[in-house]
C-alpha cells in the first residue's frame, strides 16, 4: 500500500477521534445543563414556604398541588405571591446562569430541566406542580416580550372567565405561535414541547372545564 494511503488513513482516524471527543464533550455539557436546571426546578418553594409559616403540609390542602394557586387556598396571599415568584425565578435563573457559560443550546436544555424539575421533583417522589410559573420564568429568560404577552393573555382570560387554569392553557397555547414570529426556531420548538407537557399536567382541569365544575379564582376548588 502506498505511503500516501497510510497517511490519509491516519489523518482520517485522527479527525474521527477529534469529532468523537467533541461530541462526547457536548453531550456531557448538555447532560450537566439538564441536571443543573432540574435540581433548581425541583425546589418546592410552595411547600417550603407554607411549612415555614406554619400553614401545614400543602399537599394535604385543596388540590394537594405545590403551586401558587393552591398556596392561595391556605389564605396566605403573601405566601402565594412568594411561591409564584420563586417558581418563576428558578426557571429564569437556570437559563441565565447557563447562558453566562454558553450562548448556544445549553440554556434551552437548562430551561427544559427546570421545567421538568418542577413537574417531577425527586424530593417529592416526582409529584410536583403544574408548571405554569416555571414555564413563564423560562420564557422570561429566553424571550421576555413573549413572556409579557403570555401574562397579558392570562390577565384578560382570567378577568373574563375567572378560570386560572383556562387562562394558563390559552396563554401557553399562544406562546409557540408568538415565538414563531421571533425567528428563533430552537426556542419555538422548546416551548411547543413545554406547552404539550403543561397541557398534559392540566388534564384534570381540562376535564372539569368541559364539565363546568372547575373552580374559579377566589373560590375553593378541588384542583388548580
Amino acid at each position: 500500500m502506498p505511503a500516501g494511503t497510510y497517511g490519509e488513513s491516519g489523518a482520517t482516524a485522527r479527525q474521527f477521534a477529534v469529532v468523537s471527543s467533541m461530541e462526547g464533550s457536548q453531550f456531557g455539557l448538555a447532560a450537566g445543563a439538564l441536571v443543573f436546571g432540574y435540581l433548581l426546578g425541583s425546589i418546592p418553594f410552595g411547600l417550603i414556604l407554607t411549612r415555614s409559616a406554619g400553614a401545614g403540609d400543602l399537599r394535604a390542602i385543596g388540590s394537594g398541588n405545590i403551586g401558587a394557586t393552591n398556596v392561595l387556598r391556605t389564605g396566605h396571599k403573601g405566601l402565594a405571591a412568594a411561591t409564584l415568584v420563586g417558581d418563576a425565578l428558578k426557571g429564569t435563573a437556570a437559563v441565565l446562569l447557563v447562558m453566562t457559560l454558553d450562548a448556544g443550546e445549553l440554556p434551552l436544555v437548562a430551561g427544559l430541566g427546570a421545567f421538568l424539575g418542577h413537574l417531577y421533583p425527586i424530593w417529592l417522589r416526582f409529584k410536583g406542580g403544574k408548571g405554569v410559573a416555571t414555564y413563564i420564568g423560562v420564557l422570561i429568560a429566553l424571550s421576555w416580550p413573549v413572556a409579557i404577552a403570555f401574562c397579558v393573555i392570562w390577565v384578560i382570560i382570567a378577568a373574563i372567565t375567572r378560570y386560572s387554569s383556562l387562562a394558563a392553557l390559552l396563554g401557553s397555547a399562544a406562546t409557540p405561535v408568538l415565538l414563531s414570529f421571533t425567528r428563533d426556531p430552537r426556542t419555538t420548538v422548546l416551548f411547543a414541547f413545554l406547552t404539550i407537557l403543561l397541557w398534559l399536567r392540566h388534564h384534570e382541569n381540562i376535564a372539569r372545564l368541559l364539565r363546568g365544575t372547575e373552580g374559579k379564582i377566589g373560590q375553593k376548588a378541588t384542583g388548580d
